[in-house]
């Protein structure tokens, strides 16, 4: 794929080309839309310039009410829309008006032979597939917005660009009208050829989210398609392009700050799947960096949730990205605005605390619309792509097997599942302390989870905390006691984690020994 930023033009208005060979000039036009709005001013154009046009059904009714005349297809073919209008334009009458090659003698003998008008301009506007399926529509209803005549002209229209105008969508009802009002319909050759490139960037769309619809697993294969992208300023690093595709917008509304960054966008998406763990809980404030929890905690009000967390790493928490359940309020923004910060994320802001965050210029702001994400995660691999479902595994109470004779208590059972969220996305190799639903540390992204362990506890101790009666979860099972040897040393109380080696006993023992609850999960949350 070439992601040449100069491949990436804007849809409105269509960038000017200079006259060069092949320009062409429009003489006849079919016409068949969905959405009607925006059609008439351009049917008028036509009609100025005396441009045939063609049409059937709704499509031919709209351009009559506009005042403009119409041939029906039906005339053209003489065939009727036949089996409830799911049969409209495949006929070789309107096929052949469209593919026939200027250029090659004989494709215009067989017009002449045949009666079948040359078609230069086609403008389409598919059945929303999409956007039936996005609203919980029947499968029957579903299947009828299938567009089967609409999907063919384009494909036809965009092949034979050399001769035809396509105009595949209304995105590009704004390029067509200017072109009839400002150059009377003459077109480049150059022109032609990014509309089909458009027509094509559509039709493979179109059929990719019929395919992902029909296909319920029976077929083996990877189709992905996002109309919607953004430039970014640059990658992972400054030397490297970046770029975003999906509808950042329907998730985000930006209240302010600068241009979102390739890594921000990376620690935005590990906030959002991090806070969905406590979306319902009491305020939750969680701070990020390079995709990690520094800090995060769950308090009775959203102030003390923010101090409690930004206390567990103060210094990681510089240049962060924010994030929290719950509206962000006068009292909580003045907190936040001490601190240098990259984004806030929240469900909504008061004016006040705007008022506030807004005195950093370059601070981004985010108003969260909702939770939902992608169920799916797609990643480059070699010269493949990696594919797997989203780690949506969430562990509750029931989930806990106590596996020691020593039963944890109830504020402690609360910690542990606190801790095994933050775990589960939090980089492999990792470790969590947590004490009354507040983060203490974390190991993150180690080779062994001894390490992990140990720079959990050396950070722990860096800030002030002791983690005498606090909790411990891992991502995955201990191979070795040597973990718990050394949380039980540190006055850590109780451990959450998978369990799966066949040395756990060896972890077991070691927690009755020295009273310390351990409970298995029986779920590994590795993270890479």
């Amino acid at each position: 794929m070439n992601l040449n930023p100069s491949n990436f033009v804007p849809l409105h208005p269509f960038r000017p080309l200079q006259f060069m060979a092949g320009t062409k000039k429009i003489q006849s036009a079919l016409i068949s839309v969905f959405h009607k709005d925006g059609l008439e001013p351009i049917v008028k154009e036509l009609r100025r310039l005396g441009v045939k046009i063609y049409s059937t059904g709704g499509t031919q009714k709209a351009i009559e009410a506009a005042g403009v005349s119409v041939e029906a297809v039906e005339d053209l073919t003489s065939y009727p829309s036949i089996l409830g209008g799911r049969v409209k334009t495949l006929h070789p009458k309107v096929f052949g008006g469209i593919l026939n090659r200027s250029e090659v003698d004989s494709d215009g003998q067989e017009l002449e032979e045949y009666s079948i008008p040359n078609i230069d301009l086609v403008i389409v506007d598919l059945y929303p597939f999409e956007s039936t399926v996005a609203g919980g529509a029947p499968h029957d209803d579903v299947i009828e917005k299938i567009d089967i005549g609409g999907i063919s002209l384009i494909r036809a229209a965009a092949k034979n660009y050399r001769d035809v105008v396509i105009v595949p969508s209304r995105a590009e009802f704004g390029f067509i009208e200017e072109l009839l009002r400002d150059r009377n319909g003459e077109s480049t050759e150059e022109e032609r050829r990014k509309l089909a490139a458009r027509a094509f960037n559509i039709s493979s769309h179109y059929d990719t989210h019929i395919f992902n619809y029909v296909n319920t697993a029976e077929v083996d294969a990877l189709k992905l398609s996002e109309q919607a992208s953004r430039t970014l300023r640059y990658g992972e690093n400054p030397h490297q392009q970046g770029y975003f595709y999906g509808d950042f917008d329907d998730m985000f509304e930006q209240l302010h700050g600068k241009a979102i960054s390739y890594n921000n966008l990376l620690d935005i998406d590990a906030a959002v799947l991090l806070m969905n763990e406590f979306k319902e809980d009491d305020p939750t404030f969680a701070i990020l960096k390079h995709n990690n929890a520094c800090g995060l905690a769950t308090r009775a009000s959203l102030e003390e949730a923010y101090k409690a967390a930004l206390a567990g790493d103060p210094v990681s928490a510089f240049g962060g990205v924010l994030i929290t359940n719950r509206p962000i309020n006068k009292a909580t923004a003045d907190l936040i605005h001490e601190l240098f910060c990259e984004v806030v994320i929240a469900p909504s802001f008061d004016n006040n605390a705007l008022e506030v965050l807004k005195g950093k210029k370059n601070r981004i702001l985010l108003h969260q619309h909702h939770w939902e994400v992608k169920n799916r995660q797609v990643r480059t691999a070699l010269n493949g792509f990696l594919v797997q479902e989203r780690d949506a595994k969430a562990e509750s109470e029931k989930d806990l097997r106590v596996m020691t004779k020593k039963v944890a208590s109830a504020q402690e059972i609360n910690d542990l599942l606190f801790a095994n969220k933050v775990a589960k996305h939090t980089k492999s190799n990792t470790i969590v302390f947590a004490k009354d639903r507040q983060l203490i540390a974390s190991g993150t992204g180690q080779t062994s989870r001894v390490d992990a362990l140990k720079q959990a506890a050396n950070k722990a101790r860096a800030f002030g905390f002791s983690l005498e009666g606090a909790v411990m979860a891992s991502d995955a099972f201990f191979p070795f006691p040597d973990c718990v040897e050394l949380a039980g040393n540190e006055g850590v109380k109780a451990v959450v984690q998978p369990g799966g080696s066949v040395k756990d006993q060896l972890s077991i023992d070691y927690c009755d020994q020295h009273q310390m609850a351990m409970y298995f999960t029986g779920v590994r949350h590795f993270k890479h």
